[in-house]
């Protein structure tokens, strides 16, 4: 695989080793002592033998000597996409997960949101959460802000500055919110989504977007969804929501729009499922919903943390496969407890077994297929898979190199000579931000950080 134009190509970086991806036919795809090239633009070039090293550099142009080489028990791997995690969480990430959603929604996560006005405290909660999940191997996320504009803005602001791909979306709600200090009129709701999507727009930051997010159908009068999916269709923007969490909030939906025949066909209604949209959950949508899914294009987030940790449902990942619906992983910052995607792989694989347990006949996700759903998979969910997702050429080099032997790490490489694939699994199953040692996003390493003077 290679550029015809190289002649043209400025080669910035190149790379020895072994990389592990997904492919759209492959679920994992494990490519030894390859040689992989960036270009200035964070793009890959190429990516051959590594024996071909010395006919390699005359064609490109690179010098042999500066090619960096990965060691024995290292491997690139593609940066991992959260498809759903609400960034102005995260300070109680861990905690208040005593009750269901409605209820969560009421006593926790509304009065935590409604402190983003203050600028101060949402700088000091935002600039922790994109390093965190940077840390942790997320260059792509997908990220839920609040209702305040100025807030929501400084979100985007911080993920460019870090170097992190981000769909930033302040949150629409005009109604339900539970709390008189935490809501918008319908006025508002509408004139400040113009203003940030406006705002985000101009500063024309190379990887980060905006998304525009109705919190969920409870909290949107029909006016509001109409007003927001004309926004997005006019702007060709993504779009995210929440959709079937739990029972109660199917119930709820029900009796708030009688007129539309599912929750799915709320969204429709409003011309809010398209092909970049992502709807969080997803636990109780019936076939004919995932029908509307896959027609659209639109796809589900899926947080098995989140899912488990209030109680909501769980989803047959597998069923939404089979239906042809796209479908990423996402954390669920603090619905889910953990920021990391490596918790939200243990606990898609954890979810599929436990449908196993309860129907031996259920065919059981692979640590492969959940490998890529947490990179190609969420690439697509976001439809960003032209862009990232894995090592194709012309895509943007967002990768993790993982180092399974590392000082003081958690894993304990007891057989010598261990293959890519099990040191893989190793770290699915055992790995933390420690065996991820640094972190590229668009070819510019962004971990470790580089602290400002």
């Amino acid at each position: 695989m290679s550029c015809s134009n190289n002649s043209l190509v400025n080669i910035a970086h190149v790379y020895r080793g072994t990389f592990v991806h997904s492919t759209y036919n492959t679920a994992l795809e494990i490519l030894e002592d390859r040689l992989l090239g960036v270009d200035a633009d964070g793009k890959i070039a190429f990516i051959e033998s590594g024996r071909e090293v010395d006919s390699l550099s005359q064609k490109w142009g690179f010098e042999a000597s500066a090619v960096t080489h990965l060691g024995q028990h290292e491997f690139f791997m593609p940066g991992m996409v959260d498809t759903h995690i609400h960034a102005s969480q995260y300070s109680f990430a861990g905690t208040a997960l005593d009750m269901p959603l409605l209820q969560w929604l009421k006593k926790y996560t509304f009065p935590e949101e409604a402190r983003f006005k203050d600028l101060g405290f949402a700088s000091n909660v935002y600039t922790h959460v994109v390093k965190r999940t940077l840390r942790n191997g997320t260059t792509t996320a997908c990220y839920f802000a609040t209702i305040h504009t100025d807030a929501s803005l400084l979100l985007g602001q911080i993920a460019n500055d870090f170097g992190q791909r981000a769909l930033v979306g302040k949150v629409c709600m005009d109604r339900n919110s539970f709390l008189r200090e935490y809501k918008e009129t319908l006025e508002e709701s509408q004139q400040e989504t113009t203003r940030f999507i406006g705002e985000l727009l101009r500063k024309r930051y190379p990887l980060v977007r905006p998304v525009v997010t109705p919190r969920f159908a409870p909290s949107c009068s029909a006016m509001l969804l109409d007003h927001l999916g004309e926004i997005a269709q006019n702007n060709h923007l993504h779009i995210q929501s929440h959709i079937s969490e739990t029972k109660e909030e199917v119930k709820l939906v029900k009796e708030l729009f009688p007129d539309c025949s599912s929750y799915t066909d709320v969204y429709h209604k409003h011309n809010l499922l398209t092909d970049k949209t992502v709807m969080a959950h997803g636990c109780h949508l019936t076939d004919e919903e995932l029908k509307l899914f896959r027609e659209t294009g639109a796809s589900i987030a899926h947080c098995p943390n989140s899912n488990i940790s209030l109680c909501s449902g769980m989803l047959d990942v597998r069923r939404v496969l089979n239906k042809e619906v796209k479908l990423g992983l996402g954390t669920d910052v603090a619905g889910g407890y953990s920021p990391s995607m490596l918790d939200a792989v243990r606990k898609t694989l954890a979810t599929s077994k436990a449908l196993t347990i309860l129907n031996p006949e259920y065919q059981t996700l692979t640590f492969e297929e959940v490998f890529r759903l947490a990179t190609l998979g969420g690439s697509q969910a976001l439809s960003l898979d032209e862009q990232t997702g894995n090592f194709e050429v012309g895509k943007d080099f967002d990768a993790l190199r993982v180092n399974t032997s590392v000082v003081g790490g958690p894993i304990d490489l007891i057989i010598h000579g261990e293959e890519p694939k099990v040191l893989l699994e190793k770290f699915l199953n055992l790995g933390d931000d420690r065996n991820i040692v640094e972190v590229y996003v668009a070819g510019r390493r962004v971990v470790p950080f580089v602290e400002k003077p």
